[in-house]
């Protein structure tokens, strides 16, 4: 029982840092608890304790840490917002105004010039909650 306490508590730690590497150690706590349910000793627990948290970090968190990351965003948030493209709802001006962007009525700002509703424009920047736009430019113009 003291090594599914221990396993417990190693995935506790591990729903906070998401390294995988205390589910592995948890893992070996597990074979531990397997290995006093078949009535081995202290050391024995130990040993298979150590083996099976060393394999499973050698072998078993690479891949995991291969699979759960893959897909994995680069940005997040409003970053990831930056280089899309939008559509203007109302003027926007250096003053203000609003946009499309990714399903969603964001307020925009321009640097410089006007973009008329309708018109295509790109993420330049998020400033706080405000997207810096600029006139996306349409090949061939």
């Amino acid at each position: 029982m003291v090594w599914l306490g221990v396993a417990l508590v190693l995935v506790a730690i591990e729903a906070v840092t998401v390294d995988f590497t205390f589910l592995m150690l948890a893992g070996g706590a597990v074979g531990a608890s397997v290995a006093a349910a078949f009535g081995a000793g202290p050391v024995v627990q130990a040993v298979v304790a150590a083996l099976v948290a060393v394999a499973l970090l050698a072998i078993v968190r690479p891949w995991m840490k291969r699979r759960f990351t893959a897909n994995a965003p680069e940005l997040m948030g409003a970053a990831a917002q930056v280089g899309r493209s939008a559509y203007a709802i109302d003027r926007v001006t250096p003053a203000g105004g609003r946009v499309k962007l990714s399903g969603e009525t964001w307020s925009a700002r321009t640097l410089r010039d006007s973009i008329e509703p309708g018109e295509e424009v790109v993420v330049d920047s998020i400033d706080g909650a405000t997207a810096i736009v600029s006139r996306a430019h349409v090949v061939g113009s």
